[in-house]
């Protein structure tokens, strides 16, 4: 088996800095383009992102809900720019939020995780909020194959603060605990010192303060959205991040999307060294 999953993000981010590029095609980005609304433009602009992002950054992050709003064609068009990505070397986040019970999550985990799936990506969000345990199939097939999940904690989006921020009888937050409970699987998978494979997603704008976490051992990957469009710059990463900013996935999309397909490489390499010359890769 290759590299766990937290070592392999461990040097991409070494070797290409915080920066992930998301890959969202948005209806008024496809147009933005000179692309059609459809599968073939979703897939067009998939593709070309992948090309502008090799070897200028070493993640990339699909956001499934926009290839999946073509039914089908639009599965087979994100099938295409996953298969790409991945031959490109990059790690592949597939952004789909699962979270479910029993077979029906273990499916979704399948679906996404499994070496020569359609759909294979190195790694996938998902949603906690059934319980930490309900994932537990997919904790165990990402770490079989070597690949990662990216847990949602706590997250920028306002409607989330009553129950990410509500508090149990411990008076720990729902963030802290699902960071707790993910922290010690991450505690058996990996070995001392390296990097585990369950990350988890916090966002750029998201105060730890208030949210009630903490930094966290061992330590995981963070995939932070909330850069760049949504208001968070490369200067944040270490005043919101302190001392896990070095496990920092950096995601930005529509920021450098909209410098479209022209200009999109020199976006990206300009928006790279900024987050390099913070990161002091």
């Amino acid at each position: 088996m290759s590299a766990r999953f937290g070592e392999r993000v461990r040097a991409a981010l070494h070797a290409r800095g915080p920066l992930c590029v998301g890959i969202d095609p948005h209806a008024a980005l496809l147009a933005a383009w000179g692309l059609s609304d459809d599968a073939q433009g979703v897939r067009e602009f998939g593709l070309r992102t992948v090309e502008a992002a090799s070897g200028r950054v070493g993640i990339v992050k699909p956001q499934v809900s926009f290839f999946e709003r073509f039914g089908s064609q639009g599965i087979a068009a994100l099938e295409d720019v996953l298969a790409a990505a991945r031959a490109a070397g990059l790690v592949v986040i597939a952004d789909a939020k699962r979270g479910d019970i029993g077979s029906t999550m273990d499916d979704y985990a399948r679906a996404w995780l499994t070496p020569g799936s359609p759909l294979e990506a190195d790694a996938l969000t998902v949603n906690p909020f059934l319980g930490v345990g309900a994932l537990d199939g997919a904790f165990a097939l990402a770490a079989d194959h070597g690949k990662g999940l990216f847990v949602l904690a706590a997250t920028s989006n306002p409607e989330a603060e009553l129950l990410q921020r509500s508090t149990g009888s411990t008076g720990a937050t729902v963030s802290a605990v699902v960071i707790s409970e993910v922290s010690a699987r991450n505690a058996v998978e990996s070995a001392a010192g390296e990097w585990g494979s369950f990350g988890f997603v916090i966002g750029a704008t998201v105060d730890w303060t208030l949210a009630g976490i903490e930094p966290f051992a061992p330590a995981a990957p963070i995939l932070a959205p909330g850069f760049g469009a949504q208001g968070a710059t490369p200067a944040d990463l270490r005043r919101r991040f302190g001392p896990m900013s070095e496990a920092v996935i950096a995601s930005e999309s529509r920021s450098i999307l909209s410098a479209g397909p022209a200009d999109l490489a020199e976006a990206i390499t300009a928006r790279a060294a900024e987050y390099l010359e913070v990161a002091g890769v």
